[in-house]
């Protein structure tokens, strides 16, 4: 996450700097400068709904392999359990 808001930073930066440099009015500019903030939120967001459901993909995948581990522990136990009661008859 660190390394994507360093690509984001540097990108703002350098477009920011390219605008200011370019020989243009300044409503030319401020509109320039405007389009490219809007492009960037809209990047971002996109790269936050994919972050969303990466999260959310990789939780239910944990959960369903918690599950997994729990039921064949319950299962290894109850046999354990039966084995004993068995070995005391």
């Amino acid at each position: 996450m660190k390394k994507l808001l360093t690509v984001i930073g540097a990108a703002v930066a350098g477009a920011v700097a390219g605008i200011l440099m370019a020989p243009k009015s300044g409503k030319e500019t401020r509109e320039d400068i405007k389009k490219k903030a809007q492009e960037l939120r809209s990047e971002a967001e996109k790269r936050t709904e994919q972050t969303k459901g990466a999260a959310k993909d990789s939780a239910d995948s944990i959960k369903a392999g918690a599950k997994k581990v729990g039921d064949v522990a319950s299962d290894v136990a109850k046999d354990v359990k039966h084995n004993v009661e068995k070995s005391f008859k």
